[in-house]
């Protein structure tokens, strides 16, 4: 079955960190850009980072520049998040997208594979 698989949720107290995982199961990942996008309760869906097949992250929310991180290992098919000095209002769901195009993961405009979603707390 082809997927996307989110881990890595969890609680967290404010200013704390988690790593979200994005595995994919059925196809490499290599020559995929990855989008990892937010939703909080009551708000529109928000992208916070893209990750190019070589690796290369950029940043789509100025409330996350500095704190959210981007990586990705091909070897292990997986593309990670690392949040750092987290906030109550990261509060959300995150999920990963994938897609070929890099304008489609990114913006998260119908790309071929979404993952589940897991959900982030921050709160003390």
């Amino acid at each position: 079955q082809l997927q996307l698989v989110e881990s890595g949720g969890g609680l967290v107290q404010p200013g704390g960190s988690l790593r979200l995982s994005c595995a994919a199961s059925g196809f490499t990942l290599d020559y995929w850009t990855i989008g990892w996008f937010r939703q909080a309760p009551g708000k529109e869906r928000e992208g916070v980072l893209c990750i190019t097949p070589g690796g290369g992250s950029t940043n789509y929310a100025d409330s996350v520049k500095g704190r959210l991180t981007g990586s990705r290992d091909n070897a292990k098919n997986t593309v990670y998040l690392q949040m750092d000095s987290l906030k109550p209002e990261d509060t959300a769901v995150y999920y990963c997208a994938a897609d070929l195009q890099f304008s489609v993961a990114c913006l998260g405009t119908n790309p071929r594979y979404w993952g589940q979603g897991t959900q982030v707390t921050v709160s003390s």
